[in-house]
């Protein structure tokens, strides 16, 4: 199984691409994931917020292929504590025969179009993250799930 990050717009600030870089290299040693940064719509000011979801939304759909599986990264998703991610994790390396595909939209959420192509959504906390951070966040704790399943020192319970 292969993993895909797709996240809206690139990360600015060198430290956070320094961590994602970090955490997304230590997880490819264990299971190959790769990341897909779909550029900031242009010209926002003259877009509503549901006009910019739509069009995140197109970009979004574009990157997915048949039989991919596909997990929405939203605030009204499913929290998992990091051993809890790990099973469901697991769960998925042994049934998703195609990719596994993560999805960190824009500042305004999904459209109902990538709702509609979603399997599940999940939830990192119930606190609110900048969309750079959610990336370091979850990349961590994707690695952590995989030290998890490879009894790793990384993850101390």
């Amino acid at each position: 199984m292969k993993t895909l990050l797709i996240a809206i717009g690139k990360t600015d600030n060198k430290y956070l691409t320094a961590a994602l870089d970090d955490y997304l290299g230590r997880a490819n040693h264990y299971a190959p994931i790769e990341m897909k940064i779909i550029p900031d719509i242009r010209d926002v000011k003259n877009l509503s917020q549901e006009q910019q979801k739509t069009r995140e939304g197109e970009l979004i759909l574009k990157q997915l292929q048949p039989g991919d599986h596909v997990i929405l990264l939203d605030e009204g998703g499913k929290e998992f504590t990091s051993v809890g991610f790990a099973d469901w994790l697991q769960q998925r390396m042994n049934t998703v025969s195609r990719r596994l595909v993560f999805v960190i939209g824009g500042p305004y959420g999904f459209s109902d179009a990538v709702y509609g192509a979603a399997h599940g959504k999940i939830s990192l906390s119930r606190m609110t993250f900048s969309h750079q951070m959610v990336r370091v966040i979850f990349a961590e704790q994707f690695y952590r799930a995989l030290s998890i399943l490879n009894n790793l020192p990384y993850h101390h319970v």
